[in-house]
């Protein structure tokens, strides 16, 4: 009995987690073929969702979330309206050299599908039809996977890949092509050597490749798993790389001309992409003996204005405000990008007390927007300037500025 008094305690702890992180209740749209199957719920578990749906996916069905496939046991974000699409599968019949293969997929595009089934593409390989074809239904796809070649060409060796029928093919595409009473060996007309290895005899002209780094991009991504206005990296940036072409036109060995031709893009940039956070997480503490909850604290450069201190100009007072209010302690100013955002927020202020935005400053100080106007009576004025943590008290906004502008 007193084993069992004692797991009482554990039991209400657990019965209490298994529901203070249950998410709001959203709209749900799931698609399968041409079914729309709509309902609401608090789950944001896919495999949830789906058993809610009556729907099961088979074992090379998936499942995608904002065109993108996404995987059964990890939550959805807390949206009020989410769209999920069933891709079913469908068979593909590889026609390749060696033979015929059939594949089970619901991948999106051709290049995907080949990729899933363990096949390495290069961009010399032939596919017909090309690896960005969508996958809509069963489809027939034409492989010939390119080969590694050497190309022994004015003394230097260039390594290529070529899907080609002819060793003359495979030049051309690599831009060395033969010209005038230029041969090779093999045989222009010949098959692509089992040796992989081609000679180019009498070269007046040969491609030198330059390779080049491309810088990557830094983007910024909201993320329900980071705390609001807290910052992480989600991914760091990787370097392209480019090959640049140029022709070396020569005349018994001499070199006479160099000319590019262009640039390729071997390897695309990878973005570094930053996390900013979007979850909001209330907090309470006491200031100026005042008990507040807040739900989000930003240093801001405060300064004050009355109504006839915010004119600029002697002997012009103003009265009113962008929302109506008079100028008076306990209505205050910002830039007009966070007045839209945060129009009639309630706030508590150190040394100031409680206000609401409700008034568009005309300038401000220190370059940012970070930046607030106190507002006072003339007869009550206090000039207050400086930089002071502003509290934004519950409840929060509709749309909290997640990046401030």
């Amino acid at each position: 009995m007193k084993s069992l008094l004692r797991l009482i305690p554990l039991l209400f702890v657990v019965l209490f987690c298994t529901t203070c992180g249950r998410s709001n209740e959203a709209s749900i749209t799931i698609l399968d073929g041409g079914r729309t199957i709509s309902f609401s719920s608090t789950e944001r578990l896919p495999s949830r969702l789906l058993t809610q749906a009556k729907l099961t996916l088979g074992q090379n069905d998936r499942l995608l979330y904002l065109g993108s496939s996404t995987p059964l046991d990890a939550a959805l974000p807390d949206a009020p309206n989410l769209f999920l699409e069933v891709r079913r599968a469908v068979t593909l019949t590889l026609v390749k050299p060696d033979g015929m293969q059939t594949l089970e997929t619901s991948a999106l595009t051709v290049g995907q599908a080949l990729s899933e089934a363990g096949l390495t593409l290069y961009a010399a390989d032939r596919l017909d039809p090309p690896a960005g074809t969508p996958i809509d239904g069963p489809l027939t796809v034409t492989y010939v996977p390119a080969r590694l070649l050497t190309v022994s060409v004015n003394g230097s060796t260039v390594e290529i890949r070529s899907a080609a029928g002819t060793v003359g093919q495979a030049l051309a595409e690599a831009g060395i092509p033969l010209e005038g009473l230029d041969t090779s060996q093999p045989l222009e007309s010949a098959a692509l050597p089992a040796d992989g290895k081609i000679r180019v005899v009498h070269v007046v002209e040969s491609v030198v490749l330059t390779q080049k780094s491309i810088p990557f991009n830094t983007r910024t991504e909201l993320s329900a798993d980071l705390e609001l206005d807290q910052q992480a990296l989600l991914q760091g940036g990787q370097p392209g790389l480019a090959v640049t072409r140029t022709r070396v036109r020569s005349e018994d060995g001499v070199e006479v001309s160099r000319q590019t031709e262009g640039e390729t893009v071997v390897r695309p940039a990878a973005d570094r992409v930053l996390g900013y956070g979007t979850k909001l997480v209330p907090r309470t503490i006491t200031v100026d003996g005042q008990r507040i909850t807040y739900w989000r604290a930003l240093r801001l450069y405060a300064t004050s204005y009355s109504p006839c201190r915010s004119a600029g100009v002697p002997g012009k007072c103003y009265t009113g405000t962008s929302s109506g209010l008079p100028v008076k302690r306990g209505v205050v100013a910002m830039v007009y990008s966070w007045y839209l955002l945060f129009g009639e927020q309630s706030l508590y202020i150190p040394g100031y007390g409680y206000a609401t935005v409700g008034d568009v400053g005309g300038g401000y100080p220190k370059g940012n927007h970070y930046w607030i106007d106190l507002g006072w009576t003339d007869e009550e004025y206090q000039p207050m300037e400086g930089w002071m943590t502003v509290y934004f008290l519950l409840p929060a906004q509709a749309n909290p500025g997640y990046i401030l502008p």
